[in-house]
């Protein structure tokens, strides 16, 4: 069992986020839980996820951010 002195910065820093996001689902739960998707957004998922099973390249998400006017 590793302890905390012994861990990287960067994992510290994993080890924290996963812990303030566990809690707060803890705390707030998914507002999302028991919602269906609409099929319109399944079809755009399964698209997305064929293309990325045969390798396509989305657009990267630094260039959607400039496109949208906001610093990445």
């Amino acid at each position: 069992m590793s302890k905390v002195k012994d861990l990287t910065v960067d994992e510290l820093r994993l080890l924290i986020e996963q812990m303030v996001e566990h809690k707060l689902v803890e705390l707030f739960g998914d507002p999302d839980e028991g919602l269906e998707l609409r099929e319109e957004v399944k079809a755009r998922l399964r698209r997305s996820t064929s293309r990325e099973c045969k390798g396509v390249q989305g657009i990267p998400a630094k260039e959607v951010a400039k496109n949208l006017g906001l610093e990445w």
